[in-house]
């Protein structure tokens, strides 16, 4: 009873696919954020998105956009948030806040990093990060006390490839030592019955 086969083929399978996801992972807790008022945004103005985003949630249509292009850490960004409603195409223009909440499992840290009214049909909320990493931004409102969140990641800096490298190789060490135990065994298992068989 050999399953050789089969455990090489699930290696091939699933080995891959926990590379491919462990590489994408990182978490950074934002708790070195500075919010910036809507107003300051000076020399920066003008510089494209790093995003564009369009999609509906409820009865909106949101729009919204990370300048500059490539945000860095110790400088100053910002977000534009456009909120517009689907049947009548009015702008929404109550408050909305801004946070930036903590993605890692099992957390639910968040820090506020400001509450804007809407200026000429757009919300702009400016940031600044002391620290590269990725980070979720959180747009909250509500319309006839219904709540809406619009989440969207944030790469601030570049991407540090240290820490989804360590997370791969724990990932690709455990998943070699249990299929190395499975085959253990189930080697083990099969020696038993044959020594059974031989019995009788």
């Amino acid at each position: 009873m050999n399953n050789l086969p089969c455990l090489t083929a699930l290696r091939r399978i699933v080995l891959p696919s926990v590379m491919l996801s462990c590489l994408s992972y990182q978490s950074v807790f934002a708790h070195h954020v500075l919010g910036r008022p809507a107003y300051s945004l000076n020399e920066d103005s003008n510089t494209p998105p790093s995003m564009a985003v369009e999609t509906q949630i409820g009865d909106f249509f949101i729009t919204y956009m990370v300048f500059p292009a490539f945000p860095k850490s110790a400088q100053p960004g910002r977000i534009n948030l456009y909120i517009q409603g689907i049947d009548e195409g009015r702008y929404f223009n109550d408050k909305v806040t801004f946070l930036v909440i903590d993605d890692a499992f099992f957390s639910d840290r968040q820090e506020v990093i400001g509450t804007q009214d809407i200026d000429d049909g757009v919300y702009r909320q400016g940031f600044v990060f002391k620290e590269d990493g990725e980070y979720l931004i959180r747009a909250h409102f509500e319309d006839n006390e219904v709540p809406y969140d619009i989440d969207f990641p944030l790469q601030v800096g570049e991407l540090s490839p240290v820490k989804p490298l360590v997370a791969t190789v724990l990932v690709l060490l455990f998943t070699i030592v249990g299929s190395n135990l499975l085959m253990g065994k189930r080697a083990q298992l099969a020696k038993f019955r044959a020594h059974r068989k031989s019995e009788t």
